[in-house]
């Protein structure tokens, strides 16, 4: 993974958040007495699991609105190279948010060729500062100047993952996710729900290729991933992905039932040896189909809740909708520091929180 200066706001989210007052004080006196990084042995006290330990967490931008706009319905999260923050909200927004503190600096409505709003729902930012914005209408993903204004092309999306009836997905269950591989050559996206003639707990990674870190992406392979499913058995839908740095990607599945609230688990997926699913026309039955090798790394809902209140029944106070995920650098010891956001949907009973994990990845 190429350098980034990663301001100290996303290095520790629990130092930035303590000292503007966002983080809860009661939380911040539980879990290390002090501001500042965790000492080595209170660590075990914010395990999510071995490979993953939450580091803080903040509700400061719960409804709040900057510039007469929402700051909410937050559906993605990318760095851009200067280490400031942009935000995405499926409501046609895209918010940069301040290095150190995590507010809203600027907001940039977003708008197809026609003008029209989009259901923007997945980031990445590329090399040069363009912004790759998904919309799950048609789905398509888009390329928008660097400061979000203008579009400038889109990329070819395969016929079958189309909105039906032009294709097999289903609306509001196609690009969720968006990663940029750190070599700027591979592009992925990914399906927030199964095709039609799919099994429903099988979704489709769709590729982007390119031979230079610059210039036009072409339709590469497309890969299967196996979801989990909750207590109640229903497959999750994956919510967002990242990329590791290393050819892998950090996969954020997410479900919610009524009554009981969300489940959120954040996964390893590895595409070395998996099918090119691009001609195969139904993922079910298809044994010969090696899917992307995941690995569980934690379920959020066992991480510690850090003194987290909740608007509606949660598993854990510190769950809500979480949606977008992006990596901010790394840590001490070789881990990955991740920045997570919540997608509140513009409802009193959910709640717009920023989480700072640190994950520790295993080998290949």
């Amino acid at each position: 993974m190429p350098t980034v200066r990663v301001p100290r706001a996303l290095a520790g989210l629990t130092v930035a958040l303590t000292t503007t007052a966002c983080l809860t004080a009661g939380a911040t006196a539980q879990a290390h007495g002090r501001g500042g990084h965790l000492p080595p042995d209170a660590r075990a006290g914010h395990a999510c699991s071995a490979d993953v330990r939450i580091d803080g967490f903040s509700d400061a931008l719960d409804k709040t609105t900057f510039d007469s706009a929402f700051v909410g319905n937050l559906s993605a999260l990318a760095v851009d190279a200067h280490g400031t923050v942009d935000a995405l909200s499926d409501r046609s927004a895209l918010f940069t948010l301040d290095a150190g503190t995590l507010r809203p600096t600027k907001v940039v409505p977003l708008a197809d060729e026609h003008g029209r709003p989009l259901d923007s729902e997945a980031l990445a930012v590329d090399r040069d500062g363009t912004r790759l914005v998904t919309s799950e209408t048609e789905p398509s993903v888009r390329r928008y100047g660097r400061d979000g204004s203008r579009v400038l092309g889109s990329l070819p999306v395969p016929a079958p993952l189309r909105v039906a009836p032009a294709g097999r997905a289903t609306g509001n269950l196609t690009f969720e996710g968006l990663a940029l591989q750190p070599d700027g050559r591979t592009l992925f996206a990914s399906m927030e729900g199964a095709l039609t003639g799919d099994r429903t707990d099988l979704v489709r990674f769709q590729t982007w290729q390119r031979p230079r870190a610059r210039g036009d992406f072409r339709l590469g392979p497309q890969y299967a991933l196996q979801v989990d499913t909750d207590a109640a058995g229903t497959a999750l839908g994956v919510s967002d992905i990242a990329p590791t740095g290393d050819g892998r990607l950090l996969v954020l599945e997410r479900g919610f039932t009524e009554g009981v609230g969300n489940t959120v688990r954040l996964y390893l997926a590895d595409p070395a040896g998996a099918t090119d699913t691009s001609k195969v026309t139904d993922l079910t039955g298809q044994r010969a189909v090696r899917p992307l090798h995941r690995t569980l790394l934690a379920d959020i809902g066992d991480c510690p809740s850090l003194g987290a209140t909740a608007k509606q029944p949660q598993p854990n106070p510190l769950l809500d909708n979480i949606e977008g995920m992006t990596v901010t650098g790394r840590a001490p010891g070789g881990g990955l520091r991740l920045l997570l956001v919540s997608d509140d949907n513009q409802n009193a009973a959910q709640t717009t929180r920023l989480y700072s994990l640190t994950a520790r990845l295993p080998r290949r």
